[in-house]
Order: structure tokens, then sequence, then C-alpha cells
């Protein structure tokens, strides 16, 4: 089976936007960010927002606020004038632009600061005392997600790793394909069970001589896999190619592909062979460009859809 085309994206249903906003609505409660001064200090949001960046930040100007924190710029400059006023920060003027200032925070600034930050680092360490340890990762890692998924500021991180198949992988990549292939095309609960059985049969009858896993990892989750089975001792079978969707463009598929190509050879086999269905036009592309024929199709009714299944081989 094999990776697929990614789907348009659509307008989010309402029930997802619901959700978004009935989880900001929490977590503002949960730290507290609709108190009127921000753990009970003096200053809002906005400004504790500045006299972090400032803190950790060197050579900073009102442009660089402006930008980093979305800001207006009359507002950045009003709320520099009151740091300015109650000795906060000091202005250098720049010696590359005489128009922009460096903004720095003075003694006077660490040290209304300093207990702003202590008491925000106790209140995010009492919120993580409340879970045990395995659910205080699950919570990072969330939030990490999160980040990630919305910040378009940071840059993907394009380096993966491939590795053999590890304890919980079976389950994991039936579940995500069963879903994908609902998602994308529609297919029944079917899928999923023939994903398990071919899984099942993998580990159970596992010859490492011959055959082989390759499941792609980022940043610790699994995006993608694929499998080599023997069919017969000339004949391997490239088995469940799939890369998940916040992975694609890194060219992991053809990676993947690749790697069985490589197996294969390396292995004796004179011939690698799949079976996929014709409207996984991704995976297609992919055979072709390493050098599989088309050797024969046939219609068939399977996962609730009427389909063309197509067998593909590389002669090695």
């Amino acid at each position: 089976m094999t990776i697929h085309h990614q789907p348009k994206h659509e307008a989010p249903e309402k029930q997802l936007i619901d959700a978004v906003r009935a989880f900001n609505r929490f977590y503002t409660r949960q730290i507290g960010l609709l108190d009127e001064g921000l753990l009970k200090s003096a200053f809002s949001l906005t400004e504790a927002r500045v006299l972090y960046e400032l803190a950790h930040r060197d050579g900073l100007t009102a442009t660089d606020l402006g930008r980093d924190l979305g800001l207006d710029a009359g507002y950045v400059s009003r709320l520099l004038k009151k740091f300015e006023r109650d000795d906060l920060i000091s202005r250098s003027t720049l010696v590359s632009d005489a128009r922009q200032s460096s903004i720095a925070l003075t003694p006077s600034g660490r040290t209304a600061f300093a207990p702003l930050d202590k008491d925000s680092h106790d209140q995010v360490a009492a919120l993580l005392d409340r879970l045990p340890a395995s659910e205080q990762d699950r919570l990072v890692e969330s939030m990490r997600t999160i980040q990630a998924l919305l910040d378009e500021s940071v840059e993907p991180k394009i380096p993966y790793l491939l590795r053999p198949l590890q304890i919980g992988d079976i389950g994991w990549i039936t579940r995500r394909q069963g879903m994908l292939y609902a998602q994308d095309y529609g297919w029944d609960e079917t899928y999923e069970a023939l994903v398990a059985e071919i899984l099942a049969a993998f580990v159970k009858s596992f010859d490492p001589k011959w055959e082989r896993s390759w499941i792609a990892e980022r940043d610790g989750e699994v995006v993608g896999s694929v499998f080599v089975v023997r069919k017969s001792p000339e004949v391997a079978k490239l088995r469940l190619l799939y890369v998940e969707p916040s992975a694609r463009g890194l060219g992991i598929g053809a990676r993947l592909v690749d790697e069985c190509i490589a197996f294969a050879r390396a292995k004796g086999y004179k011939t690698l062979t799949l079976w996929t269905n014709d409207i996984l036009g991704s995976a297609r592309r992919i055979y072709q460009a390493a050098g599989f024929r088309l050797i024969d199709e046939e219609r068939h009714h399977s996962f609730g859809k009427d389909l063309v299944g197509q067998t593909w081989d590389l002669e090695l």
C-alpha cells in the first residue's frame, strides 16, 4: 500500500473553532492572564512580555519589540516612555543608525523584573507538579506541537532518522494509515484491518536475513514507514509505504523506497514488486522515478470503494 495525495485545505468546521476558543479561555484562566496585574504584579501581560524580552536579549530596538511581539509602533513608544519615566530602561543611540536606540533594562528595571520572573517560574512549576512525570512530558510535547504548527517564524527541522520497528510502532502505523485513508479517500475499516493483518504477519514470521522495516522518525514522532517481505527466493515485496502529511515534501517517501531497493539488491533478490491503487498518484510518481514498471491492472471493490489495483515491478 502506498502514500497518497495531500488533501486540499478546507474551511475549519465550527466545532473545531469552538474547541480552540474553549482551550484559549481555559488556559488564560489557568495562568491568570485575566487578572488586572500579571502574577499579582503591577505589570500587565504586555508590559511583562516587553520586560522579559529586554531581560533576555541584548541590543533590542523599539522596532524589534514591535515586530517580534506583534505590537503597534505607537503603543510600543508609549510603553517605553512609561518605562523610561519609571527608570526601568535606558536608551543609547545606535552607531549604525542614529534614528534608532538600543534599549536595555536599568538596574532598577532588573530589580523590578526579578520577582515577576521568579513568580512565573514558580507558577509553571506548580502547574506541572500537579501531574506525574509522564503526563508532564505529554503536556510539554503538546505545547511544542502547538507552537510548531502555529509559529510561521520557526523554520521546520528538516532532519529525520530511519530506524527499525520498535514496540508501539505496529499500533501507531495501523491507526494512522486507517485514519489517513479514511479521511482522504473514504476507505472503510476493512483497510485498517488489512494493515493490522499485514503488520501482525510481518512480526510473527519476521526473518531478519531476508526482510526489513524502516520507520521514519522526526522530532521524536513516527512520520512514515515501509516494509520489505520475502515473497520467494528471487522476489521481495514492498509493503505499506506511507508518509505523514506533516512530513511530506522532505523526500522521505523517495528515501524509504530507495532503502527498500538497496536492501533487496544487497540480498540478491531479482525483483522487487508492490501492489497499489491507481488513485495514489504521489506514490506512483515515486515508483516511476525509481524505475518501477506497471505490470498489471485490475478493477476490484475493496475498502468500501470501486478501485483499480496495480502491480509494479522493479528488475534488480
